[in-house]
């Protein structure tokens, strides 16, 4: 469908670079294919040019600020952030022009800058991606001093004014569209439910090289941030139960991501002498989360209950099961829409629940094998992006005040694997079946043949 190209979109992002954000970026690739022109504002990755254009989408990147210490660290890293982005926007409005801002929190400051653009008429739609004021409960607890009490306040009040100035709001779950139609006070039709589902012609397993699993008997992966609120030292916590007090030194745990809890994890790791049964990835890319993934043989869902956990959406979840992996996670409302019966569910904080969880799983390969199965069913046919893409383009086509029009979503383009793999073919149900439990490429499959040549069997 053609579309003129007045209709223009700023998306605004602080805490992940693009395309490292998966959500912002499969929404950019979402707009693109329906017609509009994106331009993304966001911070610096490690060795990130200022400025790149990736397939259509125009990204303006400033330098982070430096790591928040405290509640002052804060302030300086949301205005510093905030006055980068607003220096940005002038430059993107100058050289591609916008009619359209979304922004993505954390934080919930940059309403005041859609305010002052709506002086040119732009339009502002907020992505809901974090309940700050949740955040602060769950990292702090209900506020009992004068000083507490007024850091929640302005949250709440940073969150009101931006439902205010929104004209539509993109919720990521069904309890986040409540918040902003009840706290929010916004009318129901303008708050529309985008699942951040993967992409599951493209998050799929793949042939991993045996490297990966560094002769490990069984393999636990864990993906996403590492922050104080993900819960990732109960990784730790199984790891030391699992290795020392169980005895299954075969058992290999690797940990992709980053965040601010990295380092004091790594020092954990090693108090605990879990060095040579842990590894730490830092900043992982699409290959290494194929490659991770596609091994393991159990995803690891840590976050604890909390106000702000029990109803988020844990795209981890997800992603496991898009690659066919069962995971164990703590019993969270949101998750347990999310992973339904391919997840093994225990009580927040049970550490021991959670190591005779993992433990089940790696002893039961039918359990294992049939989690597997449901998991790659569940996602392709439930969660999938694509319907989730049709209804988030679905409220950019609504803004200019017309009835929406039906969209069906865009044939996607065969996908192409990481360099060097080779996908598993999802539609060979005994091959299919056999990588699930063996996680491992088939003797048919050479190097050669993962390069596109002709397969070569190996040598009995």
């Amino acid at each position: 469908m053609s579309r003129s190209p007045a209709r223009r979109v700023l998306i605004i992002v602080q805490n992940l670079p693009v395309p490292l954000d998966r959500r912002v970026w499969l929404e950019c690739q979402a707009l693109t294919a329906a017609g509009y022109q994106v331009s993304v504002i966001c911070p610096k990755g490690p060795g990130d040019e200022a400025r790149q254009e990736i397939d259509g989408v125009a990204i303006y990147k400033y330098a982070p600020a430096p790591e928040a210490r405290g509640l002052l660290g804060f302030v300086v890293e949301f205005v510093y952030s905030w006055l980068r982005t607003a220096w940005l926007s002038t430059v993107v409005r100058r050289e591609r022009g916008f009619d359209v801002i979304q922004a993505c929190n954390p934080p919930d400051t940059y309403w005041l800058l859609a305010l002052l653009w709506r002086l040119r008429r732009v339009r502002f739609v907020f992505d809901h991606h974090d309940l700050n004021p949740e955040l602060f409960l769950s990292r702090f607890g209900h506020p009992t001093t004068p000083g507490a009490r007024a850091q929640y306040a302005g949250l709440r009040w940073l969150e009101r004014m931006t439902f205010r100035s929104a004209h539509r709001v993109i919720s990521t779950n069904e309890s986040y569209r409540q918040v902003a139609i009840t706290r929010g006070g916004l009318p129901p039709e303008h708050v529309t439910v985008v699942r951040s589902g993967p992409d599951t012609s493209v998050m799929r397993p793949v042939y991993p090289p045996p490297s990966v699993r560094a002769g490990a008997d069984h393999l636990l992966v864990y993906l996403g941030i590492m922050g104080p609120q993900d819960g990732v030292d109960q990784i730790l916590a199984v790891m030391d139960e699992l290795v020392h007090r169980r005895g299954r030194t075969g058992t290999r745990a690797v940990l992709l991501g980053f965040g601010d809890c990295l380092d004091d994890l790594r020092r954990e790791c090693t108090a605990r002498d879990l060095d040579g049964y842990v590894e730490f990835t830092g900043r992982a890319d699409k290959a290494m989360i194929a490659d991770h993934l596609s091994a393991a043989d159990v995803g690891l869902g840590p976050d604890l209950q909390t106000p702000l956990n029990d109803v988020s959406t844990m795209n981890k979840t997800m992603e496991y099961m898009a690659y066919a992996v069962p995971s164990v996670a703590f019993d969270l409302v949101e998750t347990r829409l999310s992973g339904g019966d391919t997840v093994l569910y225990v009580p927040s904080g049970d550490v021991l629940a959670f190591t005779d969880a993992v433990e089940r799983l790696l002893d039961d390969d039918e359990l294992r094998l049939d989690m597997a199965l449901r998991a790659r069913r569940r996602v392709a046919e439930t969660l999938d992006w694509q319907p989730q893409s049709s209804a988030y383009v679905g409220v950019f086509d609504s803004l200019d005040g017309t009835t929406a029009p039906t969209r069906t979503p865009a044939p996607r383009p065969d996908p192409e694997p990481p360099t060097g793999r080779r996908f598993v073919d999802l539609d060979d149900e005994d091959e299919l079946r056999r990588f699930a439990l063996e996680r491992s490429t088939p003797r048919a499959i050479t190097r050669r043949s993962l390069r596109g040549q002709p397969a070569v069997t190996a040598p009995a």
